[in-house]
């Protein structure tokens, strides 16, 4: 056998599979003669082409099945359609849990807000200013929030390896998609504690301290 060329190493049919050990032989030399794979490559429109490509095979052959006709793009997609899948699903999974913390801070401040009206009122009719009511509120936010994403991020670190099979393209503790999640998911959730501190400072003071 005489070695002609030496080609890189590539996947083959899926993005995920191990790069096997290949070799390019003629394809009229081998024994028994099966499908032919060919790539086209072109700065048109891949797709506007195929309809040309069928009818120059059919001028060498007309005998020539030809059939998988797709582009690199749509063979990629498919390859990870199980990926996306399960991404999109966790995406509106994690939307949904992250209504619900929100609507469940949200209710934990507005019940505690509530406790302590009179308080607020008291406050008031001494002169306390509306920022001084928020700023009374925002610490008891921000330590629900504090403890949440420490017990968040704690549980995602340790929850990589599940996860690790399904990422492709990230490392499993990308540093960048953690900060984002957790600023992201830490701000809506002092929006969601700004709320009741916001309406406990436009509270009467008259009305707050005859609340029982």
């Amino acid at each position: 056998m005489e070695i002609i060329g030496v080609v890189k190493d590539f996947k083959y049919t899926n993005l995920r599979d191990e790069i096997p050990a290949q070799a390019f032989l003629p394809y009229l030399g081998q024994r028994f003669l099966g499908e032919m794979t060919i790539y086209v490559r072109t700065t048109a429109e891949p797709n506007q082409l195929m309809s040309s490509i069928r009818s120059k095979l059919a001028d060498i052959d007309s005998n020539i099945p030809i059939y998988a006709m797709h582009t690199t793009e749509v063979q990629i997609n498919n390859s990870l359609s199980s990926e996306r899948m399960i991404a999109s699903l966790s995406a509106v999974f994690g939307l949904l849990a992250t209504l619900l913390a929100v609507i469940g801070l949200y209710g934990v401040m507005a019940y505690t807000v509530a406790q302590r009206t009179r308080e607020v009122g008291i406050r008031m009719a001494l002169g306390a200013a509306r920022g001084n009511v928020i700023c009374m509120v925002i610490p008891a936010v921000l330590v629900l929030v504090a403890i949440g994403v420490v017990i968040g991020v704690s549980a995602a670190l340790a929850l990589t390896r599940v996860v690790q099979s399904q990422l492709f393209g990230l490392t499993p503790h990308d540093p960048l998609t953690l900060t984002l999640a957790t600023v992201a998911l830490a701000l809506v959730a002092c929006a969601a504690g700004y709320i009741p501190a916001v309406r406990a400072s436009r509270l009467d003071p008259v009305a707050a301290l005859r609340y029982e």
